[in-house]
């Protein structure tokens, strides 16, 4: 085992904790003059722990024998409403357990590796639950999806088991795609299109997508409001997430200029999340 470490100024911790998305495998230390913290992710494999720092900066080096008693547990899963459970189990015989344990659910493996969780962030997870609710109200059509800022690509996995047919996604870090591609395959869902593609240039496909899920730094939602508005079809859903509570006004202010808006807004600890669609859809025009 190896871990990675960075120090960062204390006020940073909200984006790293949006960053790492919740990574069971990462522990934060204060330290002494309260202004800083330690970051350190435990990886399985030296190149996950260089892919890292490569990334984000920081060193790395191999966990001591003495450490190994401190190493995390792994998280427990998330379940979604009647319908989905995400777990960091990849063996074969406990998910097969999982199945038999849980015969009405889709069980969709991700387990933690890299600066990636398995779902179980305030802002995955409640993207999940609010996508299951915009896949019930799709049953028997063929509707498609987007994943912008996919991570570990746990929506795009949940919309293409939830009946999506035409899914893409796409992330702006190479690392984020690598894995995404990787639990896509996992979760025998290779054919959904996965890119590496930065938001603010991406020019989406004429019709739109029915469902559009943006879980992005509130910064980059801001910016990125006039490409998402082009994405979202007639009639369509947007879920957008990974929005401090403090930001929260900011950032529906943009949304709505950009002709955007939201019926419902869940807000978790210091996460928001909301979901709706174009106004001119809502107000029924």
């Amino acid at each position: 085992m190896f871990v990675w470490t960075k120090r960062s100024p204390s006020d940073q911790l909200d984006v790293w904790e949006q960053r790492l998305q919740g990574n069971p495998n990462l522990a934060v230390e204060w330290l002494g003059d309260g202004e800083s913290v330690r970051l350190s992710l435990f990886c399985a494999q030296r190149r996950e722990a260089d892919a890292l720092r490569r990334t984000c900066g920081g060193s790395v080096r191999e966990v001591k024998r003495g450490e190994w008693n401190r190493a995390p547990i792994p998280p427990r899963p998330v379940v979604v409403r009647d319908t989905l459970l995400v777990t960091a189990i990849t063996r074969r015989d406990a998910l097969a357990a999982l199945r038999r344990d849980h015969p009405r659910r889709i069980i969709i493996s991700i387990p933690a590796e890299l600066a990636f969780g398995t779902g179980d962030h305030a802002t995955t997870a409640t993207c999940l639950r609010l996508l299951a609710d915009a896949a019930r109200q799709r049953q028997n059509s063929a509707w498609s999806m987007a994943d912008l800022g996919c991570g570990t690509g746990v929506l795009a996995i949940a919309a293409r088991k939830l009946g999506a047919r035409d899914v893409f996604a796409c992330d702006f870090d190479p690392l984020a795609v690598d894995v995404a591609v990787r639990n896509a395959r996992r979760n025998h869902c290779a054919d959904i299109a996965i890119r590496r593609q930065d938001v603010l240039r991406w020019k989406p496909r004429r019709r739109g997508y029915d469902v559009v899920a943006a879980n992005l730094f509130s910064t980059v939602l801001i910016d990125a409001w006039p490409v998402i508005a082009r994405a979202v079809a007639p009639g369509g859903t947007l879920i957008a997430s990974g929005i401090l509570a403090t930001q929260a006004w900011d950032v529906f202010t943009a949304a709505a200029r950009n002709g955007l808006g939201f019926t419902k807004v869940v807000r978790k600890g210091r996460w928001v999340t909301a979901i709706g669609g174009r106004m001119v859809d809502l107000v029924g025009g």
